[in-house]
């Protein structure tokens, strides 16, 4: 998926020589924006992924109040940003480890219990 928004420089108004065909083999004809560095413009390939460890991106996602990490390259919207950034705390905090849920008792016929399980068999006197 691309979340970011490209245009291709007119390159017909080159002169026809080493410096036109470099330019469109190398893809520096492209224009990508970035939202989140205020609309900045980044011309080529090379410079857009660079960007994305800049002090101008850096900012604007601190900013945002969002880390910015690995899962957030190669996005450049806003909303995808904190949509993502939603996403990615939903899941943090579904496998943070709960002690009422994921803690484990052993009974003494080596049988493993959660820990509700076994405190109900505990006070029914089963144990």
């Amino acid at each position: 998926f691309f979340f970011f928004s490209s245009r291709r420089r007119h390159t017909r108004f080159l002169p026809v020589s080493w410096a036109r065909r470099c330019v469109q083999e190398t893809g520096l004809g492209i224009e990508y924006t970035c939202e989140i560095c205020g609309n900045y413009s980044y011309w080529g390939r090379r410079a857009f992924e660079r960007h994305f460890q800049e002090w101008r991106h850096s900012y604007g996602m601190k900013c945002l109040r969002i880390p910015n990490t690995v899962h957030f390259k190669e996005i450049t919207s806003i909303n995808d940003a904190l949509a993502l950034h939603q996403k990615l705390m939903l899941e943090s905090d579904a496998s943070q480890f709960k002690p009422e849920l994921d803690e484990e008792y052993e009974d003494s016929e080596g049988n493993i219990l959660n820990k509700k399980k076994y405190l109900d068999l505990e006070r029914q006197g089963l144990l």
